[in-house]
C-alpha cells in the first residue's frame, strides 16, 4: 500500500530525516511511535503528498503519491490543530471529505446527505451531526473528524495522534474502531505517543527516531534495546498476565 524507497526530508536546508526507507503491506494496521520531534508528522504529510521531499520516491498502490485517485487515502488530523470555532456543524464537517473528488457542484447531492447519515449510524454519532463542533465531547469530535476522512471510501486511512487528549475510555474505543475498520480491509497507519494503547491494540509498530529503530510485533518489539535506542533509558517494559506494559524508569534523587 506504502512505499518509501531512499526518500529524505525536511525543511529548507535542514533534514528531519535521510535515506529512508519503509513498506506497509495492504490491509495493515501500523502504528508510528517515537518522541517529539524527530519526524512522525513529518512522514505522515510526506506520505500524503502535502510535504515534499527533498529525495527519494513515494508511492502509493504503487503509483507516484501525484498520481493517486482522490479519495484514496483519508487523512483525520490532530485534534489541536482544528480551529474550533469555526462556525460548521458536525454534519457540514463530514460533508467536507467529499469536496476533493468534487468538480462543479458545491451542494451536498441527498445521495450524499443518506451516505453521512449512515456512516454517522456506524460510528456512533448520528444524533449530534447538527451540533456545532465546538460543543461535542473529546470522542465525538475524532468520530466526526474519522467520518470525514471514511466518507470517501478511502483504502488507506492516515491518522494523526488519534489518542491524544482524550480519556481512557476514549483511547479504547477508538482504537477498537480502528481495528474495526481495518477488518473491513482499510489499510490504517497512525502516529501516537501512548505506547500502552499500541501494545494492547495494534497489531504492527514502527519505532521511529530521524530513522526506523525496528519495527514488528508489539511483543517481538517493546524491550528495553530499543525502546532505549528510540527515548532514551528512561523506559522499561513489564509483562503482567500476558499483557505489555511501558513505565518510566524511577530516577535516584
Amino acid at each position: 500500500m506504502i512505499r518509501l524507497v531512499n526518500v529524505s526530508a525536511g525543511y529548507q536546508a535542514k533534514p528531519v530525516f535521510t535515506h529512508l526507507d519503509l513498506e506497509i503491506a495492504e490491509g495493515q494496521f501500523a502504528g508510528i511511535v517515537g518522541p517529539t520531534g524527530t519526524g512522525k508528522t513529518t512522514l505522515l504529510k510526506t506520505i500524503l503528498g502535502s510535504h515534499i521531499p527533498h529525495a527519494g520516491n513515494v508511492l502509493v498502490q504503487g503509483q507516484p503519491i501525484k498520481k493517486i485517485p482522490p479519495g484514496t487515502i483519508g487523512y483525520v488530523p490532530q485534534l489541536e490543530t482544528v480551529d474550533w470555532q469555526f462556525p460548521v456543524t458536525a454534519e457540514q464537517v463530514v460533508l467536507m471529505g467529499l469536496f476533493a473528488s468534487r468538480t462543479y457542484w458545491p451542494w451536498p447531492t441527498k445521495l450524499e446527505k443518506q451516505k453521512v447519515y449512515t456512516l454517522a449510524e456506524k460510528l456512533g454519532i448520528k444524533d449530534i451531526l447538527h451540533h456545532h463542533i465546538r460543543d461535542l465531547s473529546g470522542g465525538q469530535q475524532q468520530r466526526i473528524f474519522l467520518a470525514r476522512a471514511l466518507i470517501s471510501n478511502p483504502r488507506l486511512l492516515v491518522l494523526d495522534e488519534p489518542t491524544s487528549g482524550v480519556d481512557m475510555k476514549t483511547q479504547h474505543d477508538v482504537l477498537h474502531l480502528l481495528g474495526h475498520l481495518n477488518e473491513e480491509g482499510i489499510t490504517i497507519l497512525i502516529t501516537t505517543h501512548d505506547l500502552n494503547a499500541v501494545a494492547s491494540h495494534l497489531p504492527w509498530v514502527i519505532c521511529f527516531n530521524k530513522t526506523i529503530i525496528a519495527q514488528g510485533r508489539p511483543e517481538d518489539v517493546f524491550n528495553q534495546e530499543v525502546l532505549s535506542q528510540t527515548y532514551g533509558g528512561d523506559l522499561g517494559v513489564v509483562k503482567h498476565d500476558g499483557h505489555l506494559l511501558i513505565v518510566h524508569n524511577p530516577h535516584t534523587h
